[in-house]
Parts: C-alpha cells; structure tokens; sequence
C-alpha cells in the first residue's frame, strides 16, 4: 500500500517537481488555492486564512506553501510574507492536530536566505539565522514554530534550506537569466568569477524519503557552486547562443547608481549588482554524511531546460 502524503504548494515549481518524482511511490493528497496539474485528492484552500482545515491523517507532511521571489514595496507587501509562510505554517499544524492522527514526520522547504549572508564561502547549518528581510524573518519565524510543534508532538521534522533552484521553467532569478539570455537583453558583469549555490529540483524530491525518515536541517545544493559566467555560459550553449556581451564592473556600477535614482524600473541596483558580484555558497556536507545525498551537477543538466 502507497504512503499516504499531504503536500502544499503542488501547483508550484517544487511542488510539481516533488509529485512528478514521487507520484508512482506514494499516495498525495494536495492542500492548496490552485490544483496540481497531476491526479489524487486535493483540498482546495488557503493556508494564510487561519481558517482550520478539516485534514486526513497522512504519514509524512511536506510543505512546500510560500511566497517567494518578489519584494515588498510596502507594508501591506510585507506582511503577506509573514501571513502566507508563519501564519500559513502555523494554521496547517493546528489543522492536522484536529485530523484522526498526527503525522510521523513533516518535511518543511525552507531557504539559505535565514542566514542573512550576501556573501561568503560554504555556509553550514549551525551559522546563526540572522535574516531581516520579510521572507527571511517569515521563514527563521516558520522554523522556530515548526521545531516546537514537531517536538511537543512528537513528529519527525525535516527543514530543507534551499538556494537557488534548476529546473524546468525554474523561477526567480534564473528564470530572469534564461529569459534575459534568450532575448539577447542579457549583460555579463566584469569578470563574472562570483560563485553562488544552486541545487537540481529533482534531487531535492529524491531526497525527501531520506530526510524524512531521518529528521535534521540540512542545506541542499549541487556541490558545484557555479560562477555567473558559468551559469551564463551554459545557459548561452543551450540555445546555440554565444556567450552574452560583457560590461566592465565600473560601467555597471554607475547603471546601479542610477538604479537607486529611479527605483524598481530600472533593470539593476546597488543591492542587485552586489548579490551578482559576490560569491555566496553553503556547505551541504552535512547532507552528503546524512542523508547519502548525491546531486547532481546543474551546469551539466541546465541545457535541457532552456
């Protein structure tokens, strides 16, 4: 008999990624506002309601709900965060506390951005959670909460810090990369030596029976750590492009500087232009020895998603 599982967040990117892998092991049940595009019971709802849901028992919980990728321009922005990724956390488990039976374990996706790093080299997992922005201090918030709940409960909790992800049709900041690339508007930055994590969405769903059988907080990450002009150069290679135009740092600086000046518009920024010129990587070791995890290399698989 398949493994019953309550999954969130499957109309998403992991949360499609995670049911593709995964569907012919298990049995899903889906909770979210959008159904997933694959088949099994879904509950149609909104986690940041505080409306307490009515849940099957399940075996494992993975949660894969949140708001991500953008950035508040006001208060009411900002909040959300804290409504859809704590509130949302905190509304799902006194939902599965009114269901027939706890969970055995809990699976909760979570991101590098709790260490508040914008740069730095092979960042572990005991690196203090010292993030200030809504979707970092939402998330620390989610964590904290989850670690209390699990352990008065007594169910196994799994927290995958992820960075950024590959995949097909990736979001954030690679998929502004592919599409920036593909449509020739694209621009290298001075050397493009800066170093930053990235993970296969795949491996990060094959993974999950491990984490959640064993318990613990891990970084994920391909172990690769590609520069930007690595990432570019693949990504370029994919489409039969060349590799994008290059811009000396200096000229770039003062497009940032103008980027202040007129605010979102503008293509980049101080802050933009620091994260792409600063290497930012974490150690997944602690996954390797753990959890026997092997990922893949992305710059060897990105060519088949562009």
């Amino acid at each position: 008999m398949k493994i019953d599982i309550l999954l969130t967040g499957a109309s998403g990117f992991l949360g499609g990624e995670i049911m593709d892998i995964l569907d012919g092991r298990y049995h899903f049940v889906t909770l979210g506002r959008q159904s997933p595009v694959l088949g099994g019971r879904h509950i149609a709802a909104d986690l940041g309601s505080g409306i307490i849901i009515n849940l099957p028992a399940v075996k494992y919980v993975i949660h894969c709900a949140g708001k991500a990728h953008s950035i508040p321009g006001n208060a009411a922005e900002k909040e959300e965060f804290f409504k859809v990724n704590f509130q949302g956390t905190v509304n799902l488990c006194q939902s599965l506390e009114k269901a027939a039976a706890l969970p055995e374990a809990f699976v909760f996706i979570s991101t590098v951005a709790v260490y508040g790093k914008e740069e730095g080299v092979l960042i572990a997992e005991d690196h203090p959670l010292a993030g200030d922005t809504p979707y970092a201090r939402s998330k620390i918030m989610a964590e904290q909460y989850l670690e209390d709940w699990c352990r008065k409960h007594n169910v196994k909790l799994s927290i995958l810090r992820l960075p950024l992800i590959a995949g097909n049709n990736p979001p954030g900041n690679l998929r502004a990369m592919i599409k920036g690339i593909k449509s020739g508007k694209y621009l290298g930055i001075g050397n493009g030596n800066a170093k930053k994590s990235i993970v296969w969405a795949k491996d990060i769903a094959g993974i999950i029976p491990a984490a959640a059988e064993t318990g613990g907080t891990y970084n994920l990450t391909d172990g690769n750590h590609p520069s930007f002009r690595e990432l570019e150069h693949y990504i370029a290679r994919g489409m039969g492009k060349k590799d994008p135009f290059r811009i000396p740092f200096a000229v770039a600086k003062l497009l940032a500087l103008t980027g202040d000046l007129l605010g979102d518009k503008f293509p980049v920024n101080s802050s933009k232009l620091k994260k792409i010129t600063t290497t930012l990587t974490f150690s997944d070791v602690k996954a390797k020895e753990t959890l026997n995890w092997k990922p893949s290399v992305v710059t060897e698989k990105i060519r088949f998603i562009v």
